[in-house]
């Protein structure tokens, strides 16, 4: 392995701002001080003019994941290297509870895809989709054996994903006591059901229903109901992917309520409003995803909740399904659901512009300052799933998973020069700055401005310790 000196950059992390110089060595960060020296085999970079911040952690992927009839297009190879090349060094995936598996054999069959396929290092959440006595046992060893210490159940998709309040408690009661958390998809599902098969039968089709059909109300009646339920069971809860207005407002009132509540945004909600629905045209498939994107107001009371901890962190949610349907050999995709928009795959790519996006649209333009752009998408997410301080920030001890990232750099974001499998980018032509320049895993250069150093399975599976601690 190869010791490598960083000179020279500006160092940031959720609390400092300096200019030293980093020493990473046997995979760690090794010292950090100004004119460090070091001997004629040590590989020495230059980083004037660059900032140097802790690679991303982002917790919410979904890398060959099947989710009805279709699977996302990126697998762990593709999706780890893109996220590398976004500055992202650590994700955190889905082992997915099908009826006829039990969580543990969920993570088993992810660690299998993983290992093989993964270039950063990685860790999962079980996705659990029905509940007994031999569920909650095998969440209970998963915590306390697998390092798998947070699971995912959805309140919304009856009759596939869904699970009722009464499982969701006794989830939450069970994963609190243990030092886990419930991660709740916060949607009335019945309620969608109902307003999709009324749709259908009015004969509208187009994606453009999908958000018609599932108002932002929904999703501020289920995230409420979501923390009671937690509320009752004196459990943590995390909220993934808020959008909507009237969540956010339950989120807010419990957190000053003293409830220990957290919830993520992803940056399409952030960057996009529902005024992409303007059309019947089947190109807004795109923008398919759920929760689809809310209000302009929605939009900006979010980018606040960031500033003021209302919301701790930015994930993706990438979720990936191409528009052309057999691009690179990839079926059931978008056009899955061309003439039923039901049908239409939800998610969208994300993975590899999350922190230049978020660099450039909160940092740049003055929404939150760069200390608050380090914590929400590197040490918040390692504190609040168990990963910090061996992720999450530069500090001597830690991973030495480092970005060397240049907040000068213009450039214009495309598909065409990512390295996903999916064929668009909810971003395509927008003028950014900021570039990742290079990118170190664990002391290893895998990204360097173009090139690509990394491999297939050298990322580590990473054993979590208990959640919720921020």
């Amino acid at each position: 392995m190869t010791t490598t000196l960083i000179r020279h950059g500006r160092i940031v992390t959720a609390v400092d701002d300096y200019h030293a110089d980093l020493l990473l060595e046997d995979g760690k960060i090794a010292a950090i001080g100004r004119h460090l020296q070091v001997g004629p085999d040590v590989r020495v970079i230059d980083a004037s003019g660059l900032i140097v911040f802790p690679g991303g952690v982002d917790v919410h992927t979904h890398l060959e994941n099947t989710f009805g009839e279709s699977t996302t297009c990126d697998d762990f190879e593709s999706g780890t290297k893109s996220a590398a090349f976004g500055g992202t060094t650590t994700v955190i995936d889905f082992a997915f509870q099908n009826q006829n598996t039990s969580p543990l054999d969920a993570i088993a069959r992810a660690q299998s895809k993983a290992a093989v396929g993964a270039s950063i290092d990685y860790g999962f959440h079980v996705i659990v989709t029905h509940v007994d006595d031999a569920v909650l046992g095998d969440m209970r060893h998963a915590i306390r054996h697998e390092g798998v210490s947070s699971f995912k159940m959805f309140m919304a998709y009856p009759g596939t994903v869904m699970v009722d309040d009464a499982a969701i408690f006794r989830s939450m009661r069970m994963v609190g006591e243990h030092g886990g958390m419930i991660a709740l998809h916060a949607e009335n599902g019945t309620v969608i059901d109902l307003l999709i098969k009324e749709a259908l039968a009015q004969g509208h089709t187009s994606p453009k229903y999908h958000a018609l059909t599932r108002p932002s109300i929904l999703e501020g009646e289920a995230t409420h109901r979501g923390i009671k339920l937690a509320e009752l069971a004196q459990a943590p809860v995390y909220f993934v992917h808020l959008s909507a207005k009237e969540a956010l407002a339950h989120v807010i009132e419990a957190r000053d309520a003293g409830i220990p509540v957290f919830a993520e945004t992803c940056p399409h909600y952030l960057f996009f409003d529902e005024s992409v629905y303007d059309s019947d045209d089947f190109s807004l498939a795109k923008y398919v995803m759920s929760p689809p994107l809310r209000s302009r107001e929605a939009q900006d009371a979010l980018w606040t909740a960031l500033k003021t901890d209302d919301l701790q962190l930015v994930s993706t949610d990438h979720c990936p399904f191409c528009m052309k349907e057999g691009h690179m050999g990839k079926v059931r995709q978008k056009m899955h659901g061309k003439d039923v928009f039901s049908r239409i795959p939800n998610g969208a790519p994300g993975l590899e512009t999350r922190m230049t996006v978020i660099y450039d649209g909160g940092v740049r333009t003055g929404r939150i300052s760069i200390n608050r752009f380090v914590e929400l998408t590197a040490t918040a997410p390692a504190k609040l799933f168990g990963l910090f301080p061996q992720k999450g920030t530069i500090a001597v001890g830690s991973d030495a998973d480092v970005v060397l990232f240049d907040p000068q750099a213009e450039h214009v974001i495309s598909a065409h020069t990512h390295h996903s499998h999916c064929d668009y980018s909810l971003f395509e032509g927008h003028h950014v700055h900021g570039k990742v320049r290079k990118v170190f895993s664990r002391g290893d250069l895998i990204v360097d401005g173009d090139q690509w150093h990394g491999t297939p399975g050298r990322g580590r599976f990473l054993r979590r310790g208990e959640v919720g601690g921020y």
